[in-house]
């Protein structure tokens, strides 16, 4: 399965506000698990998902500066939250606000993350879409791909520091997070 051929199709598709869409991976993204939630949200059978890159539901529209982020910090062992916009197989998109830790084993080494995720409040995605919007037309302005993460991530840098917060400080503050 890929979403390579997949469009976008500016329509939204809906979960339940108690629902939270949950998944595991190994230390490379691939899903080793997905709730029904996920399955149904993303519009695929758990056959179709298990093994794959948790990218499989990468929407476009999400600035590659905040996957770095979270995955700089999941490597680093700490848990992260972000708002992250998602792509179902047939295009639709929906948002989430996602909390994401690393797994250990018995040794303290990482041994994959774990991710649930909720539907966020519409006032908090009013407070990131613009923010995303600019950090994706910074990677789109550079032709180069690693020009425009690191341009795109340092304006992410930069509009944290002005903001006099962390990313976790500005997350939880985004018109009151997602609860």
């Amino acid at each position: 399965m890929t979403k390579r051929n997949i469009v976008p199709t500016g329509e939204e598709i809906a979960f339940g506000e108690h629902e939270i869409i949950v998944s595991k991976t190994d230390t490379k993204g691939r899903i080793l698990y997905a709730n029904d939630v996920f399955c149904k949200v993303a519009e695929m059978q758990t056959n179709d998902v298990i093994g794959q890159p948790h990218s499989i539901i990468r929407h476009p529209d999400m600035p590659r500066a905040v996957f770095k982020l979270l995955w700089d910090k999941i490597a680093a062992g700490e848990e992260v939250f972000a708002y992250v916009k998602n792509m179902s197989f047939t295009g639709k998109y929906y948002w989430v606000f996602a909390h994401v830790t690393p797994s250990f084993d018995h040794a303290g080494r990482i041994s994959g993350y774990h991710s649930n995720r909720r539907k966020p409040k519409p006032v908090a995605l009013e407070a990131i879409k613009p923010i995303y919007k600019a950090l994706l037309d910074e990677e789109k302005r550079h032709k180069n791909r690693t020009d425009g993460l690191a341009a795109s991530y340092k304006l992410l840098e930069d509009t944290l520091a002005h903001a006099g917060q962390t990313y976790s400080e500005f997350v939880w503050g985004a018109g009151g997070a997602h609860v």
